[in-house]
């Protein structure tokens, strides 16, 4: 790993730590095995390196994944969310902090949420496609459709450690029942072609 790759992924890592205020450029450099004037010589500013760093973060959480020719929607769907939950999940102190820091430091926060916003666009064109190729019907709204889907995951991955209670069935079976619901919204039959000719009975 190169120093200026370094110095980005110890701005992360100490600013889910510490927040704006306490990601000093002394703390940045340290974590990241170098002094600060090394620091300053990649970046300007602190200001200059979190963002960059923010943007670091949202490129590599968000690489796409979705097919652009969908062929099984449900099993495509629940690998997607098992992944961008993963994401999600890795990164959520990251996200909290920013989240929090949202009135004073409003750029932070909007470059921290870059990667669900990704995600959200990644799934809201997979659900145009599903429509435009006629595994979908219905009259719903495809950003609408994502919001739901994207405020369960999102909602899982922040909150799930924070209050257990609330989610009585492990991530695994929550994500496929998360997709289950979103599918049955917006009118997909998940029953396999051969199936159907064969009156619902597998052989």
């Amino acid at each position: 790993m190169d120093v200026r790759h370094a110095l980005l992924r110890a701005a992360m890592k100490v600013f889910a730590e510490t927040g704006t205020r306490g990601a000093t450029t002394r703390r940045i450099a340290q974590e990241a095995g170098v002094n600060e004037v090394t620091l300053f010589r990649h970046f300007r500013s602190k200001d200059e390196l979190l963002h960059e760093a923010f943007q670091l973060f949202a490129r590599e959480a968000t690489a796409p994944t979705l097919p652009e020719t969908p062929e099984d929607p449900r099993a495509e769907l629940i690998a997607w969310c098992r992944s961008r939950h993963r994401a999600l999940h890795k990164v959520r102190a990251l996200i909290r902090r920013s989240m929090a820091e949202f009135t004073e430091y409003p750029a932070n926060c909007s470059a921290g949420m870059q990667a669900s916003v990704r995600m959200a666009d990644e799934l809201a064109d997979y659900l145009s496609r599903l429509r435009r190729l006629g595994l979908a019907s219905g009259t719903w709204h495809e950003r609408v459709a994502t919001a739901m889907l994207m405020g369960a995951l999102f909602a899982d991955a922040m909150g799930r450690d924070a209050m257990p209670a609330r989610y009585p069935l492990g991530v695994r079976d929550s994500i496929e029942r998360y997709v289950d619901l979103l599918l049955e919204a917006i009118h997909v039959d998940t029953v396999k072609p051969d199936i159907r000719a064969l009156g619902g009975h597998a052989v």
